[in-house]
């Protein structure tokens, strides 16, 4: 008889996305990003954080200072994004992007632009800023789902024994 406790495609992408923002060395935030097809096999990942060959050492990772640019917002990529380009010329056309945050207006744009069609996000915690208004807007007006997702447990555990 099989096993009956295995995850869901849903807990498993969204684990996956919660995993790979653990590589996050934002201080603040950690996002991931899991993108896959519609065969549920994975084509990327990704995760916020600076650009490469831009060290984490050297760049800012404080979110408020006196100028701009003394801040980590002109520099970090975000996670969608990263998982995009990490996608390394591959089609995203029909994919399923899993995130933990709800994308911003600027990743909406590349979401979009990519061919991805659905949204699967745990948080929306910048639900009705004017950035996350603007976010929803195009990818709805592009035809692109969004789906919430609800966990069936608070947690998954990793045992590397």
């Amino acid at each position: 008889m099989k096993r009956q406790e295995y995850i869901s495609w849903d807990e498993y992408f969204m684990g996956v996305s919660v995993l790979a923002g653990k590589r996050s060395k934002d201080p603040n935030t950690q996002v991931g990003a899991c993108i896959v097809d519609e065969n549920n096999v994975i084509l990327s990942t990704g995760y916020n954080g600076f650009p490469k060959g831009c060290s984490d050492d050297v760049f800012p990772w404080d979110r408020e200072a006196e100028k701009a640019e003394d801040t980590k917002y002109p520099y970090v990529v975000h996670a969608e994004l990263n998982a995009i380009l990490n996608a390394g010329g591959k089609s995203l056309r029909g994919a399923r992007i899993y995130v933990a945050l709800f994308p911003c207006n600027e990743c909406a744009k590349a979401i979009i632009q990519s061919g991805i069609r659905e949204v699967v996000y745990l948080s929306d915690k910048y639900d009705g800023t004017p950035m996350n208004i603007a976010s929803k807007t195009m990818l709805r007006a592009a035809g692109v789902s969004l789906t919430r997702f609800e966990p069936v447990a608070d947690s998954i555990t990793l045992d590397f024994k």
